[in-house]
C-alpha cells in the first residue's frame, strides 16, 4: 500500500504543481495537468453499460480466467476488452466519444484526401512536416510516419470512410493488444501468470484512451510484434513467428516514430528465450520490408525524424516545460495503470530476476523491460505531456505485474474505479 500511497501523492503533486504553473504562464498547454484533459463531470449513453462490465469481470473474471480453456479466455478477453472500452467511449456520447474524435483538426482524416496520388505524396510528405510550409500537415500526421495517415486512407478507398469507421477499426484492433500480452506472457513466464493478469488486463483503465484514438491501433501491432518475438524465441514455429513480428515491427515504426523503443523490450523478450538466436535472421528479413517499400516509394524515415525534431519544437512541445514533464508524464500513468498495477510493480521490485528460470522471475524481466522504454521515452524529451495515449504501446506491458496480486477483486474494483471516475469527470482529449 506504501506504493500505492506514493504514486497517488505523486499525481496529487504534479495536478498542483501543473495548476499552477499552468495559471501562472500557460505553458503547459493542457487544462487540467498534467492530463490532456478539462473539468466535465458528466454521464452518457455508455455508464450502465461501463458499470455492468466492471461489476461482471470484478465478480467473474478471476475465476472464469482461471477455469476457461485457453483459446477461449483469449476470446472472451477481446470481447470483454471491446465491451469495457466502447462502454467508456460512449460514455461521451457517439459524437463526441466515438465519430468525432479521430475526425478534429489535428487528426490523420484530415489529411486523407491529400493522398489521391501515394507514391508522389510520399515522396512530399517531409516538405510540409515544418509549421509555415504550404499546406503543412495537420499535427499529428507531421507527427507520425506516413503509414499511420495511409490507415485511414486506405479504409476510405475501401468504403469506410469517416470517424465512425476510424474509431471502430482503432478500437476493434486496439483492444486485441491485451490478447497479445498475454500470449507472450504464457510464452515468456507461464499460463498461470498470463491467467492470473488475463481480469486485470480486461479492466485497464489506459481503455479510457484506447477508444478513441489512433494510439490503440499502434499499441496493438506493436503488441502483436513482440508477442509473436516471444512465440519464436520460445521455439514456436520460429520461422513463420520471426518474420511475422518482423513484419509488424517495421510497419510500427514506420507508425509512430517512437515505436523504436520496442527494441528494448524486445532485448528483454530475446533475453528470456531459450532460442534467442535461431529466429533473428527472420526477424530482420521480416523488418526490412516496409522500410523498404517506404524508401523506394521516396519517404525517407530518418530524414523526416530529424524534420520533426524541428517541427515538435516549433509548436506547443517547444514551450511545454521539460523540468515539469519528465516526472509529470511518469505522474500520468497512475491513471493509465492504474493502483493496482501500481501494486504489481511493487511486488515485481522483490522477485529475484536473476534467477531467470523461475516463471516469477522471466515475468519480472519482461515487465521491467517495459518499465525501461517508458523511462528512455521519458527523458527523450519528444514525449511531453499527452503521454496518456502516446505510451499505450509501451504501459499495456506493466499490467501483467498485476500477476503477482493477491485480494484480486479488490484490486480489479480499484481498476475499474479508476477509469470510471477519469471517464466521468474528465472530458478526456481522446
Amino acid at each position: 500500500m506504501y506504493a500505492v500511497a506514493a504514486a497517488v501523492l505523486l499525481f496529487a503533486v504534479a495536478a498542483v504543481v501543473g495548476t499552477v504553473v499552468e495559471h501562472r504562464d500557460g505553458t503547459l498547454h493542457v487544462n487540467w495537468p498534467p492530463v490532456l484533459a478539462t473539468w466535465h463531470p458528466h454521464a452518457g449513453p455508455g455508464t450502465p453499460a461501463a458499470l455492468l462490465v466492471a461489476a461482471a469481470v470484478v465478480a467473474y473474471g478471476p475465476v472464469v480466467a482461471a477455469r476457461l480453456p485457453w483459446r477461449r479466455l483469449l476470446l472472451a478477453v477481446w470481447g470483454a476488452g471491446m465491451a469495457w472500452t466502447w462502454s467508456l467511449a460512449l460514455v461521451d456520447g457517439w459524437q463526441r466519444g466515438v465519430a468525432g474524435r479521430l475526425a478534429t483538426r489535428h487528426e490523420y482524416l484530415r489529411a486523407v484526401d491529400r493522398f489521391q496520388d501515394i507514391p508522389a505524396t510520399l515522396r512530399d510528405f517531409t516538405g510540409h512536416i515544418l509549421l509555415g510550409t504550404p499546406e503543412h500537415w495537420p499535427a499529428h500526421v507531421a507527427g507520425h510516419p506516413p503509414a499511420a495517415t495511409l490507415t485511414f486512407v486506405f479504409l476510405d478507398r475501401a468504403g469506410l470512410g469517416g470517424g465512425a469507421w476510424a474509431a471502430v477499426w482503432c478500437i476493434t484492433l486496439g483492444t486485441t493488444a491485451a490478447v497479445a500480452v498475454l500470449v507472450a506472457v504464457r510464452a515468456l513466464a507461464s499460463e498461470r501468470h498470463a491467467r492470473r493478469a488475463a481480469p486485470f488486463l480486461v479492466l485497464a483503465p489506459g481503455a479510457v484512451w484506447l477508444g478513441t484514438s489512433a494510439d490503440a491501433w499502434f499499441a496493438a501491432v506493436a503488441a502483436w510484434a513482440l508477442a509473436f518475438l516471444a512465440l519464436a524465441v520460445t521455439g514456436h514455429r520460429p520461422r513463420a513467428t520471426g518474420l511475422a513480428c518482423g513484419l509488424l515491427s517495421g510497419l510500427a515504426v514506420y507508425l509512430s516514430y517512437g515505436l523504436t523503443l520496442l527494441v528494448v523490450i524486445g532485448a528483454g523478450v530475446l533475453l528470456l528465450g531459450s532460442a534467442r538466436l535461431r529466429p533473428l535472421p527472420f526477424v530482420l528479413a521480416g523488418f526490412a520490408v516496409v522500410p523498404l517499400v517506404f524508401t523506394t516509394l521516396g519517404f525517407f524515415w530518418w530524414e523526416a525524424y530529424d524534420v520533426l525534431v524541428t517541427r515538435y519544437h516549433q509548436g506547443v512541445g517547444g514551450e511545454r516545460p521539460q523540468v515539469y514533464w519528465v516526472w509529470a508524464n511518469l505522474a500520468c500513468q497512475v491513471l493509465v495503470v492504474g493502483v493496482a498495477t501500481v501494486a504489481g510493480l511493487r511486488r515485481t521490485a522483490s522477485v529475484p530476476l536473476l534467477r531467470g528460470r523461475t516463471a516469477d522471475g522471466r515475468l519480472g524481466v519482461l515487465v521491467l523491460a517495459a518499465l525501461a522504454a517508458i523511462l528512455v521515452a521519458d527523458l527523450s524529451g519528444m514525449s511531453k505531456a499527452e503521454t496518456e495515449r502516446i505510451w499505450l504501446p509501451f504501459t499495456l506491458w506493466l499490467l501483467p505485474a498485476t500477476a503477482f496480486l493477491t485480494g484480486v477483486r479488490g484490486w480489479l474494483a480499484a481498476q475499474a474505479g479508476v477509469a470510471l471516475l477519469v471517464n466521468h469527470l474528465l472530458l478526456t482529449g481522446w
